[in-house]
């Protein structure tokens, strides 16, 4: 027995060993979108949070990605405590993420490169919360359907002004047409015309709108009785 538990020493030391080996590793995080945003963001120059958040208005990111306020904090202190964005130096004293001035390490760069190749990015189809209404629309009471047509359409109108108007002030700032910013407001005024131009042809076959004809359904086979 005494020959075993010694036999099994060296075992049980190279365990606790590789155990500790394994804390000492960093931890893969995933990052979320409000994450890449932000490390993307850093990477242009070092801020602190509550220049993020004034630059992420300026901008209008939130038109096309989901990030509160409240996500730019929570990400900075999970970026920095990943080792994915460190403080940087600062003449101004340290008060938290909204104070305190951060900056994409070289492992923030790797890990936004590497979060950039996944197929998910091209692959994902959107789900339009006016889409879903227009599958549920037969249920609606009679006029309200005109009616939410007609609210679209004027809330496209109003989103395409704002967006040309800020294709103006972007194409001002960069000072040409071969830019992210450019390529993605084009894309957005591209969509509202279409849906508007689609919407003018929904308009028009509303009064022919029928039942389906030949309805059908999942069978009730196997179902339990």
């Amino acid at each position: 027995m005494k020959r075993k538990d010694n036999a099994q020493a060296p075992r049980t030391l190279r365990s606790a060993e590789n155990s500790r080996r394994s804390s000492r590793r960093p931890r893969r995080i995933a990052l979320t979108t409000p994450d890449l945003v932000l490390l993307s963001l850093l990477a242009e120059r070092p801020i602190h949070g509550y220049q993020a958040n004034l630059e992420l208005e300026r901008r209008e990111i939130r038109d096309w990605a989901g990030i509160s306020r409240p996500q730019v904090y929570y990400s900075l202190e999970k970026l920095a405590r990943a080792g994915v964005i460190r403080a940087s130096e600062s003449d101004e004293p340290a008060a938290g993420p909204e104070r305190s001035t951060f900056e994409t390490t070289a492992k923030g760069s790797a890990a936004l490169a590497d979060a950039l190749e996944h197929k998910e990015w091209a692959t994902h189809r959107e789900r339009p919360s006016f889409l879903t209404w227009i599958a549920l629309s037969w249920l609606a009471r009679p006029g309200v359907i005109e009616k939410q047509v007609q609210r679209r359409e004027e809330f496209l109108k109003r989103e395409l002004a704002r967006e040309e108007e800020t294709l103006k002030s972007v194409l001002e700032e960069v000072g040409h047409r071969y830019h992210e910013a450019v390529w993605m407001i084009e894309l957005m005024i591209e969509q509202f015309r279409t849906e508007l131009r689609w919407l003018k042809k929904l308009a028009q076959e509303l009064p022919k709108r029928e039942r389906a004809k030949r309805p059908s359904y999942t069978g009730t086979a196997g179902v339990p009785g």
